[in-house]
This record gives structure tokens, sequence and C-alpha cells, in this order.
């Protein structure tokens, strides 16, 4: 499997944040996995922030819940997160990932791809 984000690396304070993960060789629909968006701001440790399973089922920290939102397309194999009114404090490397069976530790990891917020 693999996952390869794309998105913006630049947004501005208030913005919308879009990022897309595509996946290869695995469909996202397969019964028991889940898909999900991971950040990791600069000196901080990981963030676990949202997951869609493979039925469509939504999951969000809630933390983020009123800012953000997980979508799919199938018919690319596509997921991608929405994340609304950000801040600088969203300034993060952000990692599309997958699981298996729990949303508890990923098995699979995209690149990651950098996201600053600023005017």
């Amino acid at each position: 499997v693999q996952l390869q984000e794309s998105g913006p690396g630049l947004v501005k304070p208030s913005q919308t944040l879009p990022l897309t993960c595509t996946v290869s060789n695995g469909s996202i629909t397969t019964d028991y996995y889940y898909w999900g968006w991971i950040r990791q701001p600069p000196g901080e440790e990981l963030e676990w922030m949202v997951a869609i399973a493979w039925s469509g089922s939504t999951y969000y920290t809630p933390s983020l819940k009123n800012r953000a939102s997980i979508s799919r397309d199938t018919s690319k194999n596509q997921f991608t997160l929405q994340l609304g009114s950000v801040t600088p404090e969203d300034t993060a490397v952000y990692y599309c990932v997958r699981y298996h069976r729990t949303v508890m530790a990923a098995d699979y990891w995209g690149q990651g791809t950098q996201v600053t917020v600023s005017s």
C-alpha cells in the first residue's frame, strides 16, 4: 500500500486547509481498514486528528471536531481532510495513514507534507 498526500504548503490564517490522500495498491473500502490524518507541529508530538472507516463512518478528536472534516471519493480511492479557520498553531507536517481493525496504531504512512499557516 502507498499513500501520498497532496495540498497547499502555505495557507493564510482563517482559511480552510484541504489535504487529499491518494491510496495505491489497496482499496479504501476494504473491510476493517481505517484511513486517517495525523500531524506533528514543530517541536511537538504526533497528534491524531481524524479517521474514516471502510464503511464511511468518521471519527474525530474532540479538540478538532468543530473545525475538521474527513470525506472520501471511492471512485478515485482518495480521502480528504478539510481543516477550517486555521491559525499558525495548525502549522505542522501532516501525514495520511492507514489502520487495520483499530485506529490505535497506523501500519502505513504517507511521506508527510509540510503545511505552514502564515499571512
